[in-house]
């Protein structure tokens, strides 16, 4: 078997099945996923390319369920042990693939991350030559949950085209726009300076579509040259640097989630804003 991809970036202690699914058995790509070794997409993937064992039985499809008491081997390896959800604001350097094998032997996200992060997803994908924002977790389903076009977050970029377009066009795509069959939901979309030959936009989508905002301006006759994701939801680039990578309080996830998600991801109690202040200004006063 192939070695596992991105192997700094794993925990050699063996899962713990029940805190995945204290209730019985759970779908091996979701027990994999759950895990934070990989998405469900990815873990089904794994599972037909013969990477995964369950018992010392190679796995040949995923519709098997796994137990408490299975021994479940991807790699030869165990899966990581279950943690508390975690998430990370990553600063993605372009040249870089979003996933944790590339067939082409390009460098990726995973083979790049600082060293002292565990295992972790990434919450949708950046393309090779798109930078900023990328999020990543220790938690499948968190992941699943906050690339969902359903949950309804803006992802905000700014893009650098070379060409001229109007305002007025760019408000035109606000009920969307269908380009060669494929139809975009909504986009806000606003011109900030003209360079020379080159016009600086930010753009906001909500569906986050394969190259969507590359198509989208192509559309109206620019070539984007550079494209920085600034902001994912509540969540933004602000000051990191390419590569850089910055763990979110998980009272600040919580806080974003909502109390009845907050619960659901085992993230604690969200915190009291209120509170917050009150202590602050009786540490002040002392």
């Amino acid at each position: 078997m192939r070695k596992p991809s991105n192997p700094g970036h794993r925990k050699s202690a063996e899962a713990e099945l029940p805190a995945l699914n204290p209730d019985g058995p759970v779908r091996i790509a979701k027990a994999m996923a759950r895990a934070g070794l990989c998405s469900r997409r990815d873990a089904e993937r794994w599972i037909e390319e013969g990477r995964v064992s369950v018992n010392g039985r190679v796995l040949s499809t995923p519709a098997f369920e796994v137990g408490p008491k299975d021994k479940v081997l991807v790699d030869g390896q165990p899966l990581p042990a279950v943690e508390p959800p975690q998430l990370w604001r990553y600063y993605k350097p372009r040249g870089l693939v979003t996933t944790h094998a590339d067939p082409q032997g390009r460098p990726t996200v995973f083979d790049s991350l600082p060293e002292e992060l565990p295992r972790v997803v990434s919450i949708g994908r950046l393309d090779f030559n798109s930078e900023g924002l990328l999020l990543l977790t220790n938690d499948g389903r968190l992941a699943r949950y906050m690339e969902l076009p359903s949950t309804g977050w803006l992802r905000r970029y700014r893009a650098r085209a070379h060409g001229r377009v109007t305002q007025d066009l760019l408000d035109r795509l606000k009920d969307g726009v269908e380009i060669e069959g494929v139809r975009y939901g909504p986009i806000e979309a606003a011109v900030d300076s003209v360079q020379g030959a080159n016009t600086w936009l930010t753009v906001s989508i909500r569906e986050g579509k394969n190259r969507e905002v590359r198509r989208i301006l192509a559309h109206l006759g620019l070539e984007v040259n550079r494209l920085i994701r600034i902001s994912y939801g509540p969540f933004q680039l602000l000051d990191l640097k390419p590569g850089e990578a910055e763990v979110v309080r998980r009272r600040v996830l919580a806080d974003q989630l909502g109390p009845r998600l907050a619960e659901q991801f085992d993230l604690g109690k969200p915190a009291d804003p209120e509170r917050e202040k009150r202590q602050a200004r009786n540490k002040k006063a002392d």
